[in-house]
C-alpha cells in the first residue's frame, strides 16, 4: 500500500493502488452489511465526498472507524483528511476498471434485498395491527 499525495504537511493515509485491489479483499470488505451500507450511500452520489460522522450508522465510533479501515485497505474507498475530517469517496473508477459490472451487480442486489426486507416488516407490522 502507497500513500496518497496531498497537501504538504497534511497527513496521508495508506491505500492500495489499483494494481494491489485485489477481488477477495474487495468482496470480503462488502460481506459485511454495514460496510455495504456505507458503500450504497457513496454510490448514490459517486463523486461526492463525506465525513465518517456522515454516516448514521449502528455501531460505535470504534467500530465505524474499524469498517472505514476495511473499506480503505481493500480498495474500495479512497479517505483523505480535510482538517480533522476523514474525507471518504467510492473508487468507483479503479473497481469498474478492474471488476466491471461487480459494484453495480452488488449494489442493485443489496438495494432488492433492502427493498424486500422493508416489505416484508411492513407486511408484518400490517398484519400485527389487526
Amino acid at each position: 500500500m502507497t500513500p496518497v499525495a496531498t497537501a504538504a504537511g497534511a497527513r496521508e493515509l495508506p491505500h492500495p493502488t489499483r494494481a494491489e485491489i485485489r477481488l477477495e479483499g474487495v468482496l470480503h470488505a462488502l460481506s459485511d452489511p454495514v460496510r455495504l451500507r456505507i458503500v450504497r450511500d457513496l454510490a448514490a452520489d459517486s463523486d461526492a465526498l463525506f465525513s465518517c460522522s456522515h454516516f448514521d450508522l449502528p455501531v460505535t465510533k470504534s467500530t465505524t472507524t474499524h469498517h472505514f479501515r476495511v473499506l480503505r485497505e481493500s480498495g474500495v474507498v479512497r479517505q483523505t483528511y480535510r482538517g480533522t475530517a476523514k474525507m471518504n469517496g467510492l473508487r468507483r473508477g479503479d473497481l469498474d476498471a478492474l471488476f466491471p459490472g461487480l459494484l453495480d451487480a452488488l449494489l442493485s442486489a443489496a438495494a432488492r434485498q433492502a427493498a424486500a426486507r422493508q416489505a416484508a416488516a411492513r407486511q408484518a407490522a400490517a398484519l400485527g395491527g389487526s
